[in-house]
């Protein structure tokens, strides 16, 4: 079982940059896939970044967003820079148990993913 903690969420201004993070215990990542969604009010949850594990082949929905990991620390980031109020939701973490690679389309797909963190809200606001 893998368990996912999110932090790093606040109140930002428009124009701002933040970085989420996403901290990873239980099981040993390695051939995983890691994701960031968000889900804003009344709104459906969409796909944001994936990021392999093993190996950091990336994916990503926004180009301003860029996704990494730190493998010694368990932890996957979401860099975020010129932010805007559209991008205000709760931001999810998310990990699969898939040891395979099977394709991009599928790691956008929320229904890809075994595992979710709690959420960290982020807000962009002047």
């Amino acid at each position: 079982q893998v368990q996912l903690v999110e932090s790093g969420g606040e109140l930002v201004q428009p124009g701002g940059s933040l970085r989420v993070s996403c901290a990873a215990s239980g099981r040993t990542l390695s051939d995983n896939t890691m994701a960031w969604f968000r889900q804003a009010p009344g709104k459906e949850r969409e796909f944001v970044a994936f990021i392999r594990w093993s190996d950091g082949k990336i994916d990503s929905a926004e180009g301003r967003f860029s996704i990494s990991r730190d493998k010694a620390k368990n932890t996957m980031y979401l860099q975020m820079v010129n932010l805007k109020p559209e991008d205000t939701a709760v931001y999810y973490c998310a990990a699969t148990d898939d040891t395979v690679f099977y394709s991009a389309s599928y790691y956008r797909r929320p229904a890809t993913y075994h595992h979710w963190g709690q959420g960290t809200q982020v807000t962009v606001s002047s």
